[in-house]
């Protein structure tokens, strides 16, 4: 399998227009068969995989320091990296991450005006959505061999703003099991907050997918994110639909 390694860097391959443009220079002059996705922060993989997929998701692990910022975002990486492996095994893909995904180049290329170039942030979600849309093959590699690591935001400015940014682009989505799938954990957590008690069954689901995603979690940090979540959750979406006229 021909492959090339695709990392924008800002400043550099952007020119000024953002990650979605470097990357579309970048694949534009690329000769391979595939492209390989990847982030310029993070430790990436050694082996290739071999695929005959079109997009081909790979797994990512958060690794940090211990203050509780970092801890609380490697919780909430790992239920994510969970449900993203999940989803996609049952052939409902509704998470990935441009950080680490292969993908077949000259469907990329197809894909580009699906995009939403004026969007500063979802590369990864709006490819995913456009390969669901045109019935292409969407596979997921779940192996260490594959994995690469990511960092954790280490204020909480940085953390707010990259989580907000995620959220802006929430509205733009159009595949019907992602919108459901935010449409859940919306109720879920506003149901939270109205009855408390809706925690005892929620939390013991949660806590199980934090766990076989990272053994390494404490049940201390995984309870307070479950807390702390659904405020949190509240503060981005808000902040995301409304940061433009900040």
């Amino acid at each position: 399998m021909s492959i090339t390694r695709i990392i924008p860097q800002r400043g550099i391959n952007d020119e000024g227009k953002g990650k979605k443009f470097a990357l579309h220079k970048l694949i534009s002059a690329a000769t391979t068969e595939y492209v390989w996705l990847q982030d310029d922060d993070i430790i990436a993989p050694t082996d290739t995989p071999e695929t005959t997929a079109d997009l081909l998701i790979l797994p990512l692990r958060m690794e940090g320091g211990q203050s509780l910022l970092e801890r609380l975002q490697r919780t909430e990486y790992a239920a994510l990296q969970q449900i993203t492996v999940e989803t996609a095994q049952r052939g409902k893909p509704v998470l990935c991450s441009g950080a680490n995904l292969i993908v077949r180049r000259d469907r990329w290329l197809e894909s580009w005006p699906d995009l939403h170039a004026d969007i500063p942030s979802g590369d990864d979600m709006f490819l995913l959505e456009s390969f669901k849309r045109r019935g292409l093959n969407i596979e997921v590699r779940d192996s260490e061999h594959y994995t690469a690591v990511v960092r954790p935001q280490t204020t909480w400015k940085a953390f707010f703003r990259q989580r907000m940014r995620w959220a802006g682009k929430a509205p733009h989505y159009t595949d019907r099991d992602i919108r459901r799938y935010g449409a859940l954990v919306v109720a879920a957590n506003i149901l939270q907050l109205l009855c408390p008690i809706i925690i005892l069954f929620k939390f013991p689901f949660e806590y199980g997918l934090i766990k076989k995603r990272d053994a390494s979690v404490s049940l201390l940090d995984a309870l307070l994110l479950e807390l702390l979540y659904p405020f949190y959750m509240l503060i981005c979406i808000i902040g995301g639909l409304f940061r433009h006229t900040w």
